[in-house]
Parts: C-alpha cells; sequence; structure tokens
C-alpha cells in the first residue's frame, strides 16, 4: 500500500483576504462584482489589496523567529524523487478550465525564474510547457471515474466554455511574484485602462468585429463568473476548493529546506523577491519599451484547456483546447 499523503492545502489554506463576503447560493464571483459596482478600478484594487496582504503576511512568515519549516509538497517530492517510494502514482484526478499563457507571456516567467533560481538553486521550477491559469477549477482530489462522469455529464457545453475567450477578452496587467511557504508564482490584476502592451492577434482575425466585449469593463472576474455559469447552467457543480481574487501561474515550489535553513537565507530569498518585484513595477508595468511584455489577453494564441487527469504540476490531458486569436 502506499504511502497517505497530506495536500498541501491542509496546511497552506488560500484565504480571501479582498474583505468581499460570499452569498450562499449564487454565483460566488457576482459577490466581488456586485461590491465593486460593476468598476473596473475597484475590482482591481481588490484583488490587488488580496495580492498584497498576502505577500505581508507570507513575508511575516519566512522572517518571523519562531519560523518552522517550508511546507513541501509530498506528492511533488516523490514524483521528482522515485527513490523515495518507488512505484508511486498521484491518484488525484481533477477537471479544470485552463487558460494557457502565450509566448510573451512564458518569456517573461522565464526570466523571473531564472533571477529566482539565482537567489535559491535548489528550488522546483514549472516546466514552462506545463504553466497555467485556472480560470476555474470544477472537482478535485476525486477517483478517475468521478472526473469522467464529471466530463461526460459537461460534454455538450465544452466547445462553447473552451473557445468563450474568443469573443470574451479579459486583460491581465502588472505582473508580480506572489509567494508562501509552499510556493510562488507570478500573479497578475484585472486591468483597468492601463496602456495596451500584448502583441496583435494573430490576422486575420475575424471574432474581433463581433466581440461580445469591449474593453476593461469586461474583466478576468467576470470571464471566471461567466464560465461558472456555463459550467452550471449545462447542470454540472461545481467544487473549486477556493474562490479568491487572484489571477496567478506557479512559477515553482520548495522540495528542500536546502535554501531557507538559516535566518540569512531566507532573508535573501524575500528580499530577492522583492527586489524582483520592484523592477517589474518601476521597468516593466505599463511599459511598450520594456524587453518583457507585462500583459496577457487571457485567449491569446489559446482558448480555454478543458483539462482532465491529474492535474497538480501541470500534468493530466486536454478535452478540448479553444480557439485562440
Amino acid at each position: 500500500m502506499g504511502s497517505v499523503l497530506e495536500s498541501t492545502d491542509i496546511k497552506n489554506k488560500l484565504e480571501d483576504l479582498s474583505g468581499v463576503v460570499l452569498k450562499p447560493g449564487e454565483n460566488p464571483y457576482n459577490a466581488l462584482i456586485e461590491a465593486c459596482n460593476d468598476e473596473p478600478t475597484k475590482i482591481q484594487e481588490l484583488y490587488a489589496a488580496h495580492r498584497i496582504r498576502r505577500n505581508s503576511q507570507q513575508r511575516d512568515k519566512f522572517l518571523a523567529s519562531d519560523y518552522s519549516e517550508l511546507i513541501i509538497d509530498p506528492y511533488l517530492l516523490r514524483l521528482e524523487n522515485p527513490q523515495i517510494e518507488p512505484g508511486f502514482r498521484d491518484t488525484r484526478y481533477c477537471m479544470t478550465f485552463w487558460g494557457r499563457p502565450p509566448i510573451h507571456v512564458l518569456e517573461l516567467a522565464e526570466v523571473i525564474q531564472k533571477k529566482l533560481k539565482d537567489a535559491a538553486p535548489n528550488i522546483w521550477l514549472m516546466p514552462l510547457h506545463r504553466m497555467h491559469i485556472t480560470t476555474l477549477e470544477l472537482a478535485f482530489s476525486r477517483t478517475a471515474a468521478e472526473i469522467d462522469a464529471l466530463k461526460e455529464a459537461l460534454r455538450p457545453a465544452i466547445p462553447a466554455i473552451a473557445s468563450f475567450t474568443h469573443g470574451h477578452r479579459a486583460r491581465l496587467v502588472k505582473p508580480l511574484i506572489s509567494y508562501d511557504l509552499s510556493a510562488f508564482a507570478l500573479s497578475f490584476l484585472p486591468a483597468a485602462g492601463e496602456p495596451a502592451l500584448s502583441p496583435a492577434p494573430t490576422p486575420p482575425d475575424h471574432a474581433a468585429a463581433a466581440q461580445k466585449t469591449r474593453g476593461d469593463a469586461y474583466t478576468y472576474h467576470h470571464l471566471r463568473r461567466d464560465v461558472w455559469g456555463l459550467a452550471k447552467d449545462a447542470g454540472v457543480a461545481v467544487s473549486s476548493r477556493y474562490v479568491v481574487p487572484s489571477a496567478h501561474v506557479t512559477l515553482g515550489r520548495y522540495l528542500t529546506d536546502a535554501d531557507h535553513a538559516t535566518p540569512e537565507q531566507r532573508r535573501r530569498w524575500v528580499d530577492a523577491i522583492e527586489e524582483i518585484n520592484a523592477w517589474l513595477e518601476a521597468e516593466v508595468w505599463d511599459n511598450a519599451e520594456s524587453e518583457v511584455v507585462g500583459e496577457w489577453v487571457v485567449g491569446h494564441e489559446k482558448g480555454l484547456d478543458v483539462r482532465v487527469g491529474t492535474l497538480w504540476y501541470g500534468g493530466g490531458r486536454t478535452v478540448l483546447m479553444g480557439e485562440g486569436f
């Protein structure tokens, strides 16, 4: 019998730090939109508040005098080091809708990964081809049969969901590193009038003239609300682990305490993240002259990736990839 392992989610619960209270029984993404009076600037402010508060909270944990240890993922540890438990398999099956980063966002992520690796050589980095943003998690930690049944129930709606971003284009801006004791990610904010930076869609972009949304009034949070609604309308119950104002792509995780064992090492790690974030804010945000692009219109190059399987760490398989622009 294999080991009984505890997911990092148990020790590292992702809380909503925006201050928005969800209303039982309704689409959970409506609450934030209503709290912000459907104003993109206010939606961005709440995403920013969550990101700032969480980074501050996690900074304090890294630098605390009673710091104990990192939260190392036992599943990933065994997958990356098969000698720990030969024959180990991750059996946590899931179903999600992923956004896939376009090439310019992957280039930005790679630059940041290299900077982080310089600060902590033993970190585990997410391979670029596995990077994703979880627009909606339908179900997690189920059996393969349960996920297959969910997929079949949703099947008639999958084409429309996968290509939903073709006509509903939500822009993400202002990337920063978010981090905690288990992982680190590149997080974005919903756009609110910032200058456009992304490369133009690949021509011919026939959907541009027929888009159902215009500008930043349709935010990433609206997109999440709408795909939740499409799943519900298809008769599927959405069972996400959390609904928080966060738009992030995991950059990596920790598999050893080697880089963070001493207060000096942890200080160096925190300082490195803050230095990179200062560079992003000063040199990349809203800067058309930057060598890397700090903007992502979800659906650029690829539509939503309807995904099933053992999805942690970018695994699993695609049911359908929607049309990009």
